[in-house]
């Protein structure tokens, strides 16, 4: 079997304001692995230049072009903007950093769609600074499966232990009931099949669907979705070839996954999977959008206004981003052949 080399992996900047730019240049500071994959930035040589020296960070950063060999120890840079230091400043995020920070995802989603970028991993973006863009996005995820033109998308949080997919994502909990059905659930439910026999390379994965309601319902007497919607979508999964159960009630579910018994958790609503996960992998943990044609992971993590600047953030969660980019490109080039 012919081994492709994987183009560099980009790193979009996320919010200026934010701890993006302190993320990334502590991992490029500190992480000296020789075997780490070749990764780029995609942000703005001014407020990582400022960043930097807060920090007391001593970091050559040069001018990146796409094809073009990255230099050891050194921050490559495909500098996209030339914010001023004094209007956009950690902490506090305004207008032109919020436009910067979307001119930083559109350019490494088209770097990547054109295969000078190997994947993509982002940094935290403000979803009100989205829309002071003027972009009416709840976030990144809907935000790249528009810019690639992507019909169903999920998101996905994988660390060493636990691995949880999301059927609603960002909206009101009171609106999650209204917003769930039966197809779109099990076209979750597929997208996370592909993803953890395509992208994880695991053979015949065991997934769990969790309930929605106390008890999965108790037979309806605690809630209808899981017998008017769960059950109608598990059936189809399961018709379709897909290995899983459910409704597992919520309460349990977690339990089962940390022993092993399921791959992934299909969790209903965003804090039901997000509190269990953000447990175990609040520093280690990482967000992969499934169903794009891209490979894309993020932080799992906000843009943490109240430390940025501070010289606080954690990069793990960043590291680990990279690495399972990596691994899930390598395993697509390894299907692709």
């Amino acid at each position: 079997m012919t081994v492709h080399p994987i183009p560099p992996i980009g790193i979009s900047m996320g919010c200026p304001s934010g701890v993006g730019p302190e993320i990334i240049l502590k991992l490029f500071s500190q992480n000296r692995d020789q075997s780490f994959p070749a990764t780029v930035v995609l942000g703005d040589r001014n407020i990582l230049k400022a960043t930097a020296d807060s920090l007391g960070i001593s970091l050559e950063i040069y001018d990146w072009k796409p094809g073009t060999p990255i230099a050891p120890e050194t921050l490559p840079l495909l500098n996209l903007s030339s914010l001023s230091t004094t209007i956009t400043r950690p902490g506090t995020p305004e207008t032109s950093g919020s436009q910067a920070m979307v001119t930083y995802i559109e350019r490494c989603v088209e770097l990547c769609l054109s295969g000078s970028l190997g994947a993509m991993v982002t940094c935290p973006i403000s979803k009100s600074g989205l829309h002071d863009a003027g972009y009416f996005f709840p976030g990144h995820t809907e935000l790249l499966a528009s810019l690639t033109g992507s019909a169903d998308v999920a998101m996905l949080f994988s660390g060493k232990r636990l691995r949880v997919a999301l059927a609603t994502i960002h909206c009101p909990l009171s609106k999650v009931s209204s917003l769930l059905n039966s197809q779109d659930l099990y076209h979750t439910i597929t997208l996370v099949h592909t993803a953890l026999t395509r992208d994880f390379g695991i053979n015949a994965p065991k997934i769990g669907v969790a309930g929605f309601n106390p008890h999965s319902g108790e037979q309806g007497l605690f809630g209808q979705e899981e017998e008017a919607i769960i059950i109608l979508a598990i059936n189809q999964a399961i018709a379709a070839g897909i290995t899983l159960e459910g409704p597992v009630p919520p309460d349990i579910i977690f339990h089962h996954a940390l022993s092993g018994k399921y791959d992934c958790v299909v969790s209903m609503y965003h804090d039901q999977g997000l509190i269990p996960f953000k447990m175990i992998h609040f520093h280690d943990g990482v967000n992969v959008s499934i169903g794009l044609p891209i490979v894309r992971t993020s932080v799992d993590h906000g843009t943490a206004y109240d430390i940025a600047g501070k010289g606080l953030a954690n990069y793990r969660s960043l590291y680990e981003a990279i690495l399972l980019a990596h691994d899930i490109a390598r395993n697509r080039l390894k299907k692709s052949d």
